[in-house]
């Protein structure tokens, strides 16, 4: 099947291409180019991690891990806006460590404590029960 064109259109009119110019083409007639270097993108700057260490100072500060990372982020920070990048780099993984390091602790005491609660209170209700059965058995035991 074939595709037909109306019939009441023609083709657009066409100049034909003359000879080939004998002269070179003069050069103050077109535009001049431009050349742009583009440079690559500068690497990100690294990470201070700086709200993280003062949520570990400021909420759980176990052996005061939270303040020593608050401060080795504020060093990061300064040698960032320093353009020192392998010392802020330095600064800020040694900071995430220290937080790493505090929040392991925390989660550690955390359980730890609820372990303690727990056990302390099925010792107390233990203890007591043994109390209650104890009067059961002899009625005149205590004060009077």
């Amino acid at each position: 099947m074939e595709r037909s064109r109306p019939r009441g259109q023609g083709l657009p009119p066409y100049e034909p291409l003359g000879e080939p110019m004998a002269e070179p083409l003069a050069m103050e007639g077109l535009c001049r180019s431009t050349v742009v270097t583009v440079e690559p993108a500068p690497p990100p700057p690294p990470r201070d991690h700086l709200a993280w260490s003062l949520c570990s100072t400021l909420y759980t500060n176990v052996c005061c891990l939270g303040f020593l990372a608050l401060v080795f982020s504020i060093k990061s920070r300064d040698r960032k806006l320093l353009g020192d990048y392998s010392g802020a780099l330095s600064y800020g993984s040694t900071a995430k460590y220290l937080n790493i390091t505090a929040l392991v602790l925390n989660i550690f005491v955390a359980i730890l404590l609820i372990i303690l609660v727990a056990t302390g209170t099925i010792t107390l209700v233990n203890l007591f029960h043994q109390q209650q059965l104890q009067r059961e058995q002899h009625p005149y035991f205590g004060p009077t």
